[in-house]
């Protein structure tokens, strides 16, 4: 394997990785501003109330995207770890 061709692969491996985070992220971003604002509003201070909320949407975006993740996953290694396996 070529130098190049390594460093193409990685490149491409950790935009997948990107791709397939933002969702995840993005809803762990907006969740805990909005618990953010709420205990500024009110004045409540509970870790439990932060960390909660963003986990359970988490987990409901990982539950919904999981198909998007696993297509994106597959297509990166039918495209760029096969070949290189198969020595194509």
């Amino acid at each position: 394997m070529l130098e190049a061709q390594f460093f193409d692969v990685l490149r491409e491996a950790l935009w997948a990785a990107v791709v397939m985070s933002t969702p995840i992220l993005a809803v762990a971003l907006v969740v805990g501003l909005a618990i953010g604002l709420f205990q500024a509003l009110t004045s409540i201070q509970e870790m439990t109330l932060t960390f909660v909320p963003k986990v359970g949407a988490m987990l409901a975006v990982f539950w919904a995207s999981m198909s998007f993740m696993t297509s994106t996953l597959t297509f990166f290694w039918t495209d760029h770890i096969i070949p290189l396996v198969a020595g194509s």
